[in-house]
């Protein structure tokens, strides 16, 4: 890994200006946001070539701003997507204008095997099978940023005794409101010209959509006496509970 790989997060280095800090530094830098770093976290993701900090004479690694953006990134990146070390760093290629010339600024689309794709989501193969029966994923030969999204969610409500089959309702709810915004913009879409007017139209009228959409789930929730607030008086508070798995809305 090249130098230049850092001139996407910081000034290049060199000059009087330039600061260089040891590991230590570093940690206490970026623990506040990042818990579970260590020296070992830091050595690994070195060995695996995401960062390459420079060397004092006496062996010990010496870290610039550059380097630490560039952690922050690859760190933020593990803990907000999941994403594999492999799709992260051609991630920071195309954002330093490696890799495939797309350009600074340029990060590439997502594109996870299915292996990936399950240890990023931390599903088994009977889980993802069973979303792509049910067509809440395309079954690809590599899966991008939506399928990791669907399978993570799937993942998380299942301990709730929610399956993908169960699933199905939300996914028919989107099919209709997405066939309600391609109505709206058909007009637009069929005019002679630049798209854009009718890709602002569907962006601006899915948002109104998914906002109404979460209002109403809030509302029907807090009318189910189900919305987050404070705790009804003589209610146990922070009293775990075993999942209840599904059930209907009267709770039988």
């Amino acid at each position: 890994m090249t130098s230049g790989h850092r001139s996407a997060f910081a000034p290049t280095r060199g000059g009087p200006a330039r600061s260089l800090v040891g590991i230590g530094r570093v940690l206490e830098e970026l623990r506040p946001e990042f818990p579970d770093i260590s020296p070992s976290k830091i050595r690994f993701l070195e060995a695996e070539g995401l960062i390459a900090p420079e060397r004092a004479s006496s062996g010990y690694r010496r870290f610039a701003v550059a380097d630490i953006e560039r952690l922050r990134f690859i760190l933020t990146a593990q803990r907000d997507e999941y994403l594999p070390l492999r799709v992260i760093k051609e991630r920071l290629d195309a954002l330093s204008g490696d890799g495939d010339g797309r350009g600074p600024g340029a990060a590439p689309a997502v594109a996870l095997t299915r292996s990936e794709l399950l240890e990023a989501a931390g599903a088994d193969e009977e889980l993802l099978a069973e979303l792509e029966d049910y067509g809440l994923v395309r079954h690809a030969r590599t899966y991008g940023t939506e399928a990791l999204t669907v399978v993570r969610s799937a993942v998380a409500v299942r301990q709730y005794g929610i399956q993908p089959r169960h699933l199905r309702a939300v996914k028919a709810a989107a099919d209709r409101e997405i066939s309600l915004v391609e109505q709206v913009v058909a007009p637009l879409a069929r005019q002679k010209g630049s798209r854009e007017p009718a890709l602002r139209a569907a962006r601006d009228v899915a948002a109104h959509i998914a906002r109404l959409h979460a209002t109403l789930v809030e509302g029907g929730l807090n009318d189910a006496g189900l919305a987050s607030g404070p705790g009804v008086a003589g209610t146990p508070q922070n009293v775990p509970r075993e999942p209840p798995g599904l059930r209907s809305a009267s709770g039988r």
